[in-house]
């Protein structure tokens, strides 16, 4: 189920889908580098004005699951206009900035995105530009990444499924008058 806040900019209501905390994992995929399987951490928030703040983590999974050592690290922040097109600005840890825009899909939570325009370091690796496709399919999170160098066509290279977290504290604080059953411990 889509919650939209109260409090959430009227303007962002379309992208309400992608809001909170999301963790799960994937499969990272580019020559030149080790295939791995990874794990990830994706937050969506807002704080009233007409922008999502993004934050994803992703790390190199062992074939137990366990977090092995840091894959990539990205920040930016998703704005949609009046006619569903999206707009990012993303600064990625590897020494990248990349201007992307896109649009949402009619009548579903899904959105495709597209680099306008690529920025780097001079210590950053070789990188063209990308394309993104994100999905809310069967209350998951879902999304597949595609990514260009001067030497790599574009081509598939990360993709994953993601399951919102819920916090059972955010749940208990909203709990009143109730005798001291054991949900006290959460408040």
């Amino acid at each position: 189920m889509i919650e939209i806040p109260s409090d959430l900019n009227p303007a962002l209501v379309p992208l309400a889908f992608l809001l909170g905390n999301w963790e799960g994992a994937g499969v990272y995929d580019f020559p030149g580098t080790e295939k791995c399987n990874f794990g990830q951490e994706v937050t969506f928030t807002h704080d009233g004005r007409d922008f999502l703040e993004y934050t994803s983590h992703t790390w190199v999974l062992d074939g137990e699951g366990k977090k092995v050592r840091p894959l990539e690290t990205e920040t930016g922040y998703w704005r949609v206009d009046k006619n569903r097109k999206v707009e990012i600005v993303m600064v990625r840890d590897q020494g990248m900035v990349e201007i992307w825009y896109g649009e949402l899909a009619d009548q579903k939570p899904q959105i495709d995105l597209v680099t306008d325009a690529v920025a780097r370091t001079t210590t950053a690796e070789p990188y063209s530009g990308g394309k993104r496709l994100y999905g809310y399919v069967n209350s998951d999170l879902m999304w597949v990444g595609e990514k260009a160098t001067p030497e790599v066509p574009l081509r598939p290279y990360m993709s994953a499924h993601l399951k919102k977290v819920v916090d059972v504290r955010e749940w208990a604080k909203d709990l009143k008058d109730l005798p001291d059953d054991g949900i006290a411990f959460f408040k």
